[in-house]
């Protein structure tokens, strides 16, 4: 079984003030710029942190391990368990389609090494450049969705 779901974290249902029926435009997610962070992993907590930041990460991670080798892919999934040898990360690797699974006990050292893959692709750009095609009268736009026939 995964960890829990990012909508039960606690921060995103308690002390939380807004009302996202009374509100006419919700706010969005922040996401935190992690890309090319290499956090210290001196406490099995900071180890926990960063590895639930690099799950929530939209790109490549490079996981040193204690071996010291080095693996650079995507982090899609993770188990935390009662202690560092019953928690792990699956990744990707980058050049192969197999699926690791590594233990946090297994981890050195962690880098956010790949580009944030939705950076800068929030509702809010899209509109813009939507609006900036319109205005330079490049194509047929529209807000209608295309028809899938």
């Amino acid at each position: 079984m995964s960890g829990p779901r990012h909508a039960d974290r606690p921060s995103h249902t308690e002390g939380s003030s807004l009302d996202p029926d009374a509100l006419e435009v919700a706010p969005g997610t922040q996401h935190e710029t992690v890309e090319g962070w290499v956090p210290q992993l001196a406490s099995e907590e900071e180890l926990h942190i960063a590895l639930e930041k690099a799950f929530d990460y939209r790109g490549d991670v490079t996981l040193t391990l204690k071996d010291n080798s080095k693996i650079e892919g995507y982090i899609f999934d993770r188990t935390v368990g009662k202690s560092l040898n019953d928690s792990f990360v699956r990744v990707i690797p980058k050049d192969t389609n197999q699926k690791l699974r590594i233990a946090y006990a297994n981890i050195a050292a962690l880098s956010f090494s790949g580009k944030d893959t939705a950076a800068g692709k929030s509702w809010e750009a899209w509109v813009r450049k939507y609006w900036e095609k319109k205005a330079s009268g490049e194509g047929a736009l529209s807000l209608e969705p295309e028809s899938l026939e």
